[in-house]
This record gives structure tokens, C-alpha cells and sequence, in this order.
């Protein structure tokens, strides 16, 4: 059957690729769908702030006039000219096992990126690191959690086939939450409460109260990530767009801040309860009664998620990180969480590694971003 290659140009072709996955993994256990509400919001370039800053371009595939993969390429102009590359992303690609189709989209994406003068594909990687990056290479038996990819291993298979090689790896830890507090950690706290003019620890009981140091937040983040492999600044309208696609799926009290006497802050740490199981009872879908399967998942589910962690140069070998570890450990403890979930780390990221393991943190989970020459 002859494949078909379209260009997403209409709110048609726009729902069949939102919704192409669906069909792809309706027989894969660990697949969490995603939220849709979210999903229509962030390819929309009227609402997703990161559109205005790059190129990008959506295909989908078909047979017989029926989609079977969709991809999405992207060039990040402000990354591009900071490190002097020309560098096309692919990401949200997803086929059946077909290497035909999977060929076809990629040379869709490879053609677009030659004829905007890029030189090299990378993938999957959105518009910045905090978006879904990465395919799993270890760990396919692993629930997945919240921004983050779910794929079958065929999809590493035929990424090889055609000549794509490691761009790097990044790594997820399972960290188990004590029944008391390890002494190592008690130390340091002892250490730090004797000292003075420390920042002040900031938590918190309501969604009220963090608004008001989102952008704060958000800020340390563009200064603390750079260098960062994939990672592009917030604008102040991504950071309105960040916090409101997660802001309303986080218990405040997994939210810890330290401040410092002109009340910026100078060091954070985000987490929210694992809640796939409430998103695949709602099947993606927040209305009219999903939300209250995400939110009794959430009290239910014994698995933290971290979502962000920053520290101010300023402020780093002075503990804040230990007494947000610290404040976090105990809110899991209260919450009855039994394991963190790390997040993606990249695999060179030695200091933070070290940390998750010194807290017996174990790896658990790997994905892998590829690249190739155009």
C-alpha cells in the first residue's frame, strides 16, 4: 500500500495526529495517554509561547487513507545560535512497526530540515528538555510517568536501521523514602540551622501561594540550566504556559522554595503525586469526570515524581539542597510515598547522580536521544 505523507494544516489532521497513539499502544500496558486539554493547547501556536521562537513542522502518515504515524520537527533557533549548530529536533513520533512508514516520516522531517539549511537531526527532543525527550531503551517493563515518552523498542530498532546513532543517554532513579531520616542527612541539617543568615525554606498550603513565585522560580531555572544539553530559557510567557499546564496537577505541599532576604529565589524543588492510573482511567480526558480519577490516583499512589530542582551557584555547598531533600522526604512520608521517581537525568550529570545514589536511589529506567548527519 503506497504511504502518504500530509502536512497538519487544519484542526481535522490536528486531531488524527493528537490522537494517533492512542491506536498505536491500545494494546501496550505501561502507555499513559496524554491529557488532552493539554495536548490541543500546546500545539497551538496561539497558545504555546514556544512557537515564536522556532520552526516547526507536523506530518502525518497514511495508508489507504488511514493515519499510522504522525512526527514533529522542530529547529530551535535561540539554542541553535547560543552553541553555533544547526541542529533540526524530532519528537512526538510514533508508527506502528513498519519501517517503510518510519522511513517516510523521518525523510519527510530529514527534506524540511536540508531546505531550512540544517545539517544534522537530533531526537526525540520538543522544544526544550522539559518536554518528553528521549526513547526507552531499558526499563520497557516501567509504568511511565508525566512528560514523559512510552515506546515499544522497535522504535530504537528501526532509528538504528536507518543510520541514527546515541546522541546521549539519560537515566531515571527509583529512590526508596525512609522510614526515618538517615543520619547522614540529620548531620547536615544540625550543620545548617546553626548557621546564620541562612535563606529562609518557604512551603506552602495553597496554589495562591505559589503563584506569586512562579516567574521567580522559573528565573533560577534559565540561570541554573544553562549549558544545559537541550535546554532553551523560559520567555516570562512560557513560564505562564509551564506553570499553567502543571500548576493545577501539583500538591502545594511537594512545592519547597528557599528565599533569600529580598524574596527571589535562590533555590526550588518541584514533585507531584504519580497519577498515570487517574489519567488512563479518564482515558485523557479531564471533563466531565477525570479529574476525579487523577485526583484519587494521586492521594493514592504511592510513587512521587520530581519535576524540577535548582540551585543558585550563589547558594550551592551550603545545604539548601539536603533541607529541601530533607522537607520533601517528610511530605512523601506524610503523604504515605513510598518511592521518587527522579525524572530524566543525563548520564553526565555526575554531581546530581551521586546524590540520588548516595540516598539509595538505583537507576531503573534509560532513554536515549539520537542523532544523525543530514
Amino acid at each position: 500500500m503506497a504511504i502518504e505523507i500530509k502536512e497538519v494544516t487544519n484542526r481535522k489532521l490536528l486531531k488524527e495526529f493528537i490522537h494517533l497513539p492512542a491506536r498505536i499502544h491500545q494494546n501496550h500496558s505501561n502507555w499513559v495517554p496524554p491529557i488532552y486539554m493539554d495536548e490541543w493547547t500546546y500545539f497551538n501556536p496561539k497558545k504555546n509561547k514556544a512557537f515564536e521562537h522556532c520552526t516547526t513542522i507536523l506530518y502525518l502518515a497514511f495508508e489507504d487513507h488511514v493515519p499510522v504515524g504522525r512526527i514533529m520537527g522542530i529547529i530551535s533557533h535561540p539554542y541553535n545560535e547560543k552553541y553555533g549548530i544547526s541542529d533540526a529536533r524530532f519528537c512526538f513520533f510514533e508508527t506502528f512497526d513498519n519501517q517503510e512508514v518510519y522511513n517516510a516520516l523521518i525523510n519527510a522531517v530529514s527534506d524540511w530540515a536540508r531546505k531550512n539549511k540544517m545539517n544534522k537531526m537530533v531526537g526525540p527532543l520538543g522544544f526544550s528538555d522539559k518536554d518528553p525527550q528521549g526513547w526507552l531503551i531499558e526499563g520497557y517493563d516501567q509504568p511511565v510517568v508525566i512528560a514523559s515518552n512510552c515506546n515499544f523498542p522497535y522504535m530504537n530498532r528501526m532509528a538504528e536501521n536507518l543510520g541514527f546513532t546515541k546522541e546521549v543517554d539519560l537515566v531515571v532513579y527509583k529512590i526508596p523514602v525512609p522510614d526515618e531520616l538517615p543520619d547522614f542527612y540529620k548531620a547536615i541539617r544540625t550543620r545548617f540551622l546553626n548557621r546564620d543568615n541562612n535563606p529562609v525554606l518557604k512551603e506552602f498550603t495553597s496554589r495562591a501561594q505559589v503563584k506569586p513565585y512562579i516567574r521567580k522560580a522559573l528565573t533560577l531555572v534559565n540561570e541554573t540550566f544553562d549549558g544545559i544539553y537541550g535546554f532553551t530559557p523560559f520567555t516570562p510567557g512560557e513560564m505562564d504556559d509551564f506553570a499553567n499546564r502543571y500548576l493545577y496537577l501539583i500538591n502545594p505541599r511537594f512545592i519547597k522554595l528557599f528565599v533569600d532576604v529580598n524574596d527571589n529565589v535562590v533555590a526550588m524543588i518541584v514533585a507531584m503525586s504519580d497519577i498515570s492510573e487517574g489519567i488512563k482511567k479518564s482515558k485523557g480526558y479531564i471533563l466531565p469526570f477525570g479529574f476525579i480519577h487523577i485526583l484519587i490516583s494521586g492521594r493514592k499512589s504511592k510513587q512521587l515524581n520530581l519535576l524540577l530542582g535548582a540551585i543558585s551557584p550563589e547558594y550551592q555547598g551550603r545545604g539548601l539542597d539536603v533541607m529541601m531533600g530533607i522537607s520533601m522526604l517528610d511530605s512523601a512520608r506524610k503523604a504515605g510515598k513510598k518511592v521518587i521517581d527522579s525524572h530524566l537525568e543525563l548520564e553526565t550529570n555526575t554531581k546530581v547522580r551521586a546524590e540520588m545514589e548516595k540516598m539509595g536511589g538505583v537507576v531503573y529506567k534509560r532513554y536515549r536521544i539520537y542523532q544523525k548527519s543530514l
